[in-house]
């Protein structure tokens, strides 16, 4: 649906998978079930490490808040797009589309540096050990807790301001949610100086927070190839072979929904990654961090035992 040049856009159409009428039904099914699933899985974890005194360590306060960030991150997107599914009119006001963008672009950001943070609570535990307690204080997690979130939503704030000040000649969004790259789309005048200046951020946040567990991750690998024992290896692998497995599903995902080259892929190619990106990575990390993690299994363990003699 495109609109005259005189006419002030006051909602947008989300028509990602509009073209597929036949198989909405079995969307509204996956999501409802993803969703459901990454609710339970995410506010589970959250609760079980409040919970459970013997979690109250560094590295499950980050985890416990990748799992908020998650399940914000999911709320975002999937309740409109439920919504939508059955509707003849997928629409959403001007106002909730950049309210969506701005918590969507904020999360994600928040999710790139916290993985960093996580990183260097792995690279402390196991190049320190002895000084592990020290070094990871309560001050020092409160502050790589929120600076996190702090330049997440910085950033996202940026993109929002720039990005709501063109004027759009199209209210049809190819795609099931807001996000910025569909929306520069849509402006009535060219927006190259807004596309470079929200690439420059998106640069910084990718590259940056890259950079950081890249690097800590090099020092680990080289601290674990000193240890002698072989025993002493595989508990120090243990340590962060979960985190690094999410962060390379979570930095996989983002290379291939957004870097990869515009002709090897569909529209309904991308919009497939983007379900996998936005829908289904919030319901794996629970998984990833829980499923064969002991400390976890352990504590699950021993709620479950107490509430039984409630």
């Amino acid at each position: 649906m495109a609109v005259s040049n005189d006419t002030e856009v006051t909602f947008f159409i989300l028509s990602g998978f509009a073209n597929d009428p036949e198989i909405q039904v079995s969307l509204f099914l996956m999501f409802l079930f993803i969703y459901l699933f990454t609710v339970l899985g995410n506010l589970g974890l959250i609760m079980l490490v409040k919970i459970d005194s013997q979690l109250h360590t560094p590295m499950y306060f980050f985890l416990s808040n990748l799992a908020f960030i998650d399940l914000l991150y999911s709320s975002t997107i999937t309740p409109k797009s439920l919504v939508n599914f059955p509707s003849n009119q997928k629409t959403i006001s001007f106002v909730g589309c950049f309210v969506q963008m701005y918590f969507f672009v904020g999360l994600l950001c928040s999710e790139c540096f916290l993985l960093g943070s996580m990183a260097y609570d792995c690279y402390v535990a196991i190049c320190n050990p002895l000084l592990y307690s020290v070094v990871m204080s309560q001050k020092v997690c409160s502050s790589l807790g929120i600076i996190p979130y702090v330049v997440g939503f910085t950033i996202s704030l940026v993109c929002i301001c720039v990005i709501s000040s063109l004027t759009f000649c199209d209210s049809c969004i190819n795609h099931f949610f807001c996000d910025t790259l569909v929306l520069l789309a849509l402006p009535c005048v060219d927006a190259f100086s807004t596309q470079m200046m929200i690439i420059v951020l998106a640069a910084f946040t990718l590259l940056s927070s890259l950079l950081i567990i890249t690097l800590t991750y090099t020092a680990i690998m080289s601290a674990i190839l000193r240890i002698q024992s072989t025993a002493g290896r595989q508990k120090a692998f243990s340590t962060c072979t979960f985190h690094l497995i999410g962060v390379i599903i979570f930095y996989g995902s983002l290379v291939f929904t957004y870097l990869k080259p515009d002709n090897t892929s569909s529209l309904t190619q991308a919009q497939v990654a983007s379900v996998f990106y936005t829908i289904v990575i919030p319901m794996l990390n629970p998984l990833i961090y829980s499923l064969r993690n002991k400390d976890v299994k352990n504590a699950f363990l021993r709620v479950t035992h107490k509430e039984q003699f409630l």
